[in-house]
């Protein structure tokens, strides 16, 4: 299959054969029965492409009457990602919207000018032990759409572009990548996506984006010579070639993300994120009046605003 093309490091380039720019360990968080591990942002890099926010959600087997709780809170100028390996997560928004995202699926939360939701878990599911294994990132909105109406989108696992090739096995979460193209909507040109490679397999990651990076699952990856573990996040130099290779015995899974630069800085303060920190300061403001919607279904309970966004 053509997408399936793997250049060959340039001899004599050494910029061909260490296209690696930084390399983030993330932070870990316990939130009580799991642990988060945050790779964005970092004091290294704030963004890669549009993500601007990621974090690694176990894996974990959450206990009886334990999991996830995360009351209604407040979002604006980002989408919301969530996707997950394994496990379910409830998703309630003052949009209306009432869904259960399980593995593979995709939930995509527009904030735009402001929106609320909450993330927990159904109470059927809290009678037992089961497991949660996922990813949450943000991606930041253009100018001219943070003031923009929210929205949500949720597509099926089985929505999504899969196609495989000589050990490779790709679903495409989001954004354009190896000539397919998934389903929802983004406010800008980027790329996400899930990868698995057996023993043996290589994958290229197209040039052509400016802003790249991989973030390790499970087993090894090998790039350049250099063999990476899980939980790290890798971020490329912009035009250079690049190979991931699995080495190893054993299966490997990562996922590739990237996209144009954003169109000018961002801040980011707890849950919002602008280019205007005076947009951040009357979020606040509004947050802490009680000017946001409500989320119907889930009206009693919220997330004060803290007194410092927190790590």
């Amino acid at each position: 299959m053509s997408w399936l093309n793997v250049p060959d490091p340039t001899p004599g380039d050494a910029a061909s054969c260490d296209p690696i720019d930084t390399i983030i360990v993330p932070r870990t968080s316990d939130l009580g029965g799991f642990s988060v591990r945050r790779a964005l942002p970092s004091a290294r890099r704030r963004m890669v492409g549009p993500f601007i926010f990621f974090d690694q959600m176990g894996p974990a087997e959450l206990l009886v009457g334990g999991g996830v709780d995360v009351r209604p809170h407040p979002h604006i100028g980002l989408a919301t990602v969530t996707y997950l390996f394994e496990g379910e997560m409830y998703h309630r928004d003052s949009l209306g919207t009432e869904i259960a995202i399980s593995p593979g699926a995709l939930n995509w939360m527009n904030a735009g000018k402001g929106i609320v939701h909450s993330e927990r878990e159904r109470p059927e599911r809290m009678t037992q032990t089961r497991p949660l294994f996922g990813l949450q990132s943000w991606v930041a909105l253009p100018k001219n759409l943070e003031e923009s109406d929210p929205t949500f989108q949720h597509f099926g696992t089985e929505e999504q572009p899969e196609f495989a090739d000589q050990g490779v096995s790709v679903k495409l979460i989001a954004g354009s990548l190896y000539g397919h193209n998934a389903p929802v909507k983004t406010a800008t040109e980027m790329f996400y996506a899930d990868i698995h490679l057996e023993p043996g397999a290589k994958v290229p990651l197209d040039a052509g984006w400016e802003e790249r990076g991989i973030y390790t699952i499970a087993g090894q990856i090998s790039i350049a010579g250099q063999t990476f573990d899980p939980a790290q996040l890798l971020v490329f130099k912009p035009g250079d070639s690049l190979v991931v290779e699995n080495t190893s015995p054993y299966p490997a899974r990562f996922v590739v993300l990237g996209g144009e630069p954003m169109d000018g800085q961002r801040y980011i303060w707890w849950n919002f994120v602008s280019s205007s920190k005076e947009r951040i300061e009357q979020a606040k403001e509004d947050w802490r009046q009680g000017r946001f919607d409500i989320v119907p279904g889930d009206e009693e309970e919220f997330i004060p605003l803290p007194d410092r966004p927190g790590p």
